[in-house]
């Protein structure tokens, strides 16, 4: 079985454009909420939003190219370019070949839905953007990835809703393994907060009415929780066959061994409440790395800051690792910093996984001051801590009952 390592990381998030900054404020306990400002906050009950600052896409597109390509296409060309200059993989080395690009999205361009839609209503038909579709569809974030860089392998957009981002860094990991490619670029991307996607979560009621101190509406696994904060962002991770990465004298974050993934058929939205399939999906990663429940360090949970998925994660995490195992493993969300970037989030929270390796420290939950007696295990409250991290489990749960975990271990040859 080919090994697959991490040799290059990438980060957009509402915290920071890059990732050491954001792997900074989350160490740090930095909240990335403030106020809803891309749009009119008025009409909604939930006024707070995880926004991304200070991008600037002209840094890694053309000023033509930018006007072509709807936001999360942006943000994940800006971390596929960072992800590669941060894995120092020299392309005009490689066969583009054996180089491939698997970055999702949940929702795609609905910026541009909502902007176009409006321009037919008003002026009609004939005025519609003649880049509407392809600045719409999900796929063009790895179509626009592999034409900026010039790659040729394997190519495909998964679209698993909150699961997304874990499901294409597993997929990535799979298709290596099978010897289909050397190298893949995998994560997720997301940026919808716009007056429809916005409307349609407070709508559902699932976003957090926590209005008047932004910074601190996101609280997973808090008993005062009331919803997710919605955000907005991407990240993306470089995944490398092992003896190639030897090869070239890369540097290596940590090794991806093990990747589950099973479906609720329970809800289109809630999870199953039992949590039997988050736990079977968790089993399922721990079974594909070969690692037993007692050697995990570290799970960086869904955590999402509803009531009923914190209340339900903690459930799959005791049935899956055994509740006496899962009482000593560091647990914590980072969602609690940056809120939930919907399709980016399981990517964002595997780049978190790996620099916990690198760096031997977990990042915290912040906002955690009401203990909940259904989430009873140790969610890292607050401050992050130093320990020893040697295997880490990244979760993603998604509307429609998907679920998604990833397994990553610190390198050893």
């Amino acid at each position: 079985m080919r090994r697959v390592v991490v040799t290059g990381v990438a980060l957009v998030t509402p915290l920071a454009n890059t990732a050491e900054e954001t792997w900074q404020g989350f160490l740090k306990g930095q909240s990335g909420t403030g106020p809803l400002t891309q749009i009119d906050a008025a009409p909604f009950n939930s006024k707070v939003a995880a926004e991304v600052k200070n991008f600037d896409p002209l840094k890694y597109l053309t000023a033509k190219d930018s006007k072509k390509s709807d936001r999360f296409v942006q943000f994940g060309i800006a971390c596929a370019k960072m992800a590669l200059e941060d894995s120092k993989l020299d392309l005009s080395k490689e066969d583009p070949y054996r180089i491939g690009i698997l970055v999702g999205s949940g929702i795609g361009g609905l910026r541009v839905i909502e902007e176009q839609h409006r321009v037919m209503m008003e002026k009609g038909p004939g005025r519609i953007s003649p880049f509407l579709i392809p600045m719409l569809i999900v796929n063009m974030a790895p179509g626009q990835i592999s034409i900026a860089l010039g790659l040729k392998g394997p190519s495909n957009c998964v679209a698993t809703a909150c699961a997304t981002g874990s499901n294409a860094i597993g997929d990535a990991f799979k298709l290596i393994q099978r010897n289909e490619s050397d190298v893949m670029f995998a994560g997720g991307t997301e940026s919808c907060i716009t007056n429809l996607g916005f409307g349609g979560f407070d709508a559902m009621k699932a976003l957090s009415t926590h209005n008047e101190h932004p910074e601190t509406a996101s609280r997973p696994f808090d008993k005062t929780r009331s919803g997710f904060v919605m955000g907005e962002g991407c990240g993306i991770m470089i995944l490398e066959e092992m003896e190639h990465a030897k090869k070239r004298g890369a540097k290596i974050y940590a090794e991806i061994v093990g990747y589950g993934m099973t479906s609720d058929a329970s809800h289109i939205t809630a999870p199953d409440p039992s949590g039997e399939g988050a736990a079977r999906c968790m089993i399922n990663a721990m079974k594909d790395a070969n690692i037993k429940p007692e050697e995990v360090s570290y799970i960086n949970a869904h955590g999402t800051s509803t009531p009923l998925n914190d209340k339900v994660e903690t459930l799959a995490i005791k049935k899956a690792l055994g509740e006496g195992v899962a009482r000593k493993v560091k647990i914590s969300s980072t969602k609690s910093m940056v809120g939930h970037l919907l399709g980016a989030a399981g990517a964002v929270e595997g780049v978190a996984c790996v620099l916990a390796i690198r760096d031997q420290i977990v990042p915290p939950t912040i906002n955690y001051k009401n203990p909940d007696p259904d989430c009873n295990l140790d969610y890292v409250p607050n401050e992050a801590q130093s320990c020893h991290v040697r295997i880490t489990l990244s979760n993603s749960l998604g509307f429609g009952g998907h679920n998604a975990c990833i397994a990553f271990k610190a390198f050893q040859e």
